[in-house]
């Protein structure tokens, strides 16, 4: 059952990175892995369900880019902010672009809810935390603070993803982003 439901995964994310959501057909996809349309029924429930395990798979793995990336920087506000940038700049590759970044607010709705979106706001709210008590940030409500990063991130992202210049608007969506987070900062200098 894993196997058939990794098999479907990968397909899924040709397909969608590919055709996009609406006019990747189900039929073919299950076609092209040898199973029949009852499995994915099975794993997923439908199409959506399907589209739900694919944007789970990769903002699980941009998460883990931004983290590896923000593991290079020298102090954990520095770390902050690579990762919101670094998330940022993810809306330039293709598959990120196309299918969590368009397809999937436009299938499944406000990002904000979906459950790998919740998976970094709790590292963004540890981070915050982190932030706050050795006096870095200035005290400020952990929670307010984590989801109006994590938001202007995504929003950043979402902007750079539908813009018609995406290569124009990244370096504006990740100067606005570190200007607001610099807001935060408990001596500003």
């Amino acid at each position: 059952m894993a196997e058939n439901r990794a098999k479907l995964i990968a397909a899924a994310r040709r397909a969608f990175a590919t055709k996009g959501f609406a006019a990747a057909s189900m039929d073919d996809l299950t076609k092209e892995v040898g199973l029949t349309r009852g499995a994915l029924y099975h794993n997923f429930g439908d199409k959506a369900g399907l589209l739900r395990a694919v944007v789970a798979e990769i903002d699980g793995e941009m998460a883990a880019r931004a983290r590896q990336l923000a593991g290079r920087a020298s102090t954990d506000w520095d770390e902050l902010l690579v990762e919101g940038a670094a998330y940022i700049e993810m809306a330039l590759d293709p598959e990120v672009r196309r299918i969590v970044l368009l397809d999937g607010p436009a299938f499944l709705g406000d990002p904000s809810r979906w459950p790998s979106q919740n998976e970094c706001l709790n590292l963004t709210k540890q981070a915050v935390q982190k932030l706050v008590l050795d006096g870095v940030m200035t005290a400020v409500d952990v929670e307010a603070a984590a989801r109006l990063l994590n938001g202007a991130a995504l929003n950043a992202a979402l902007w750079v993803a539908a813009s018609e210049e995406p290569h124009l608007t990244l370096p504006k969506a990740v100067e606005a982003f570190q200007l607001l987070a610099t807001g935060l900062l408990a001596n500003r200098s």
